[in-house]
C-alpha cells in the first residue's frame, strides 16, 4: 500500500449557507489557514466545554494537519456555534486507488443541535470535490472515513448513507475492511487496533459526562445499542472507525436533501 495526503483545493471563496428561513446558524466553508486567532480562540473554547482530556497544544496540532473547516456563526452575533475540521487522505489499497475525507474535531453547541446546517455544508463540499476526484481519476473510489466516540456522530451514517461499515445489518465485507484498516493505521498508526476497528489515542478526549450519555433508555434505540456494542470504551474516549463511499447512488432520501441545493435550483 501506498499512500500521501493531497490538499483540498482552496483557491475558491468559502461556501456561505443562508437559504432557510428561520436558520439561526450560517455556514462557511474554509481553508485551514484563513482562521484568525479569534477564530481558534472559539473553537477551542467550544470543544473544551463537551469534551473532557483536552489541551490546547492539542487541538493546535489536530488542526494542523487539517485542509479545511466548516465553521458555523449564529446569525445575529457572528459567534462561532460548531465546526467541523477534514482533510484527505490518499491511499493504494490492494491495488485499488483510494481517496478518503476524514472529519476530525466536530462539534455544535446543544442548542444547535437541531440545526441542519453543518450536515449539509459537509456533504456538498465533499461530493463536489469528490467529482472531481472522479472526473480526472475515474478509477478511484472516494470514501468517508470518520472515528466516533458518541453515538450521535454514528448516526450520521444510517440516516444519510444506504452502505456504511460497521453496519448492523451485515458484516463488512473483506475488500471494505481492507480498506478501512489501511486507512486506520494509515491515519493513525499504532493507535488503531484492526481486531475491532477502535482507535485509542494515548490522551483519549471523551465526551464530558451528562452530554448525550448512553442510558438504559437511549439503549432501546437498536441504532444506539449497536454502537454501544461495537464500542464498549466510548465513555471512556475510544473512537470507533467507520467507512462510507461518497457516491450518490449511496444516499438515503434524507441524504439526498443534504446534498441537493435548494436554494440554487431555479
Amino acid at each position: 500500500m501506498s499512500n500521501s495526503t493531497s490538499a483540498l483545493l482552496t483557491s475558491t471563496s468559502p461556501l456561505f449557507d443562508r437559504g432557510y428561513r428561520d436558520q439561526r446558524l450560517a455556514g462557511s466553508v474554509s481553508p485551514r489557514e484563513r482562521l484568525t486567532t479569534g477564530d481558534r480562540n472559539e473553537m477551542y473554547a467550544l470543544l473544551e466545554n463537551y469534551f473532557a482530556g483536552t489541551s490546547r497544544m492539542q487541538f493546535e496540532s489536530d488542526l494542523a494537519e487539517k485542509e479545511a473547516v466548516v465553521l458555523l456563526r449564529d446569525v445575529d452575533g457572528g459567534r462561532i456555534r460548531g465546526f467541523s475540521t477534514f482533510m484527505r487522505l490518499a491511499a493504494r489499497i490492494d491495488g485499488q486507488d483510494v481517496v478518503a475525507f476524514f472529519s476530525g474535531d466536530t462539534i455544535v453547541a446543544h442548542q444547535f443541535w437541531s440545526e441542519t446546517v453543518l450536515s449539509r455544508l459537509w456533504s456538498r463540499t465533499v461530493f463536489a470535490e469528490a467529482d472531481r476526484i472522479i472526473a480526472a481519476q475515474p478509477a478511484t473510489r472516494v470514501y468517508w472515513l470518520l472515528i466516533c466516540s458518541g453515538y450521535k456522530t454514528w448516526r450520521f451514517l444510517p440516516v444519510f448513507f444506504r452502505e456504511y461499515y460497521p453496519n448492523p445489518g451485515a458484516p463488512t465485507p473483506l475488500a471494505t475492511r481492507r480498506i478501512l484498516d489501511g486507512l486506520g493505521e494509515l491515519k493513525f498508526g499504532e493507535h488503531y487496533d484492526a481486531r475491532c476497528g477502535i482507535v485509542r489515542f494515548a490522551r483519549a478526549t471523551p465526551l464530558r459526562r451528562g452530554i448525550a450519555d448512553v442510558t438504559e433508555q437511549r439503549l432501546s434505540d437498536p441504532r444506539v445499542d449497536f454502537f454501544a456494542r461495537m464500542n464498549p470504551g466510548h465513555a471512556n474516549g475510544d473512537e470507533l472507525a467507520c467507512l462510507t463511499e461518497i457516491r450518490r447512488s449511496n444516499l438515503t432520501r434524507a441524504g439526498e436533501r443534504m446534498v441537493i441545493d435548494r436554494t440554487r435550483l431555479g
